[in-house]
């Protein structure tokens, strides 16, 4: 059930994942193409962010991620609100060029 206090926003994970071997770096290839098809934007290297609606939207992502997180791996995902995710900015080399964060993809903008 959705929680009444839930505000839409973003689900970011970040991961640590071996890839010293062949195997653990087809395991970091497979599942960085996993986060893309589930709707994931790159942010960084290794950071992931999708919008989210819905709390419950929220745990099924959180779970289908915990089933593509390869051996030896470690993810981390938090939530932040989308007010947050508009006040965080982009800071590009030297001299230091700010951009706002990434916006709502457009079929998102609706909810």
């Amino acid at each position: 059930m959705d929680s009444p206090q839930f505000k839409m926003g973003w689900l970011v994970v970040a991961f640590d994942l071996p890839v010293t071997e062949k195997e653990a770096r087809k395991a970091y290839t497979d599942f960085r193409k996993y986060l893309l098809r589930d709707g994931f934007q790159m942010i960084q290297f290794s950071v992931y962010a999708r919008p989210m609606v819905t709390h419950s939207r929220m745990q099924t992502h959180i779970r289908r991620v915990e089933k593509e997180i390869p051996p030896n791996g470690s993810v981390r995902a938090w939530y932040v609100t989308q007010a947050q995710w508009q006040r965080s900015l982009v800071i590009y080399g030297k001299p230091a060029e700010k951009q706002p964060a990434e916006g709502l993809p457009e079929q998102t903008i609706f909810w």
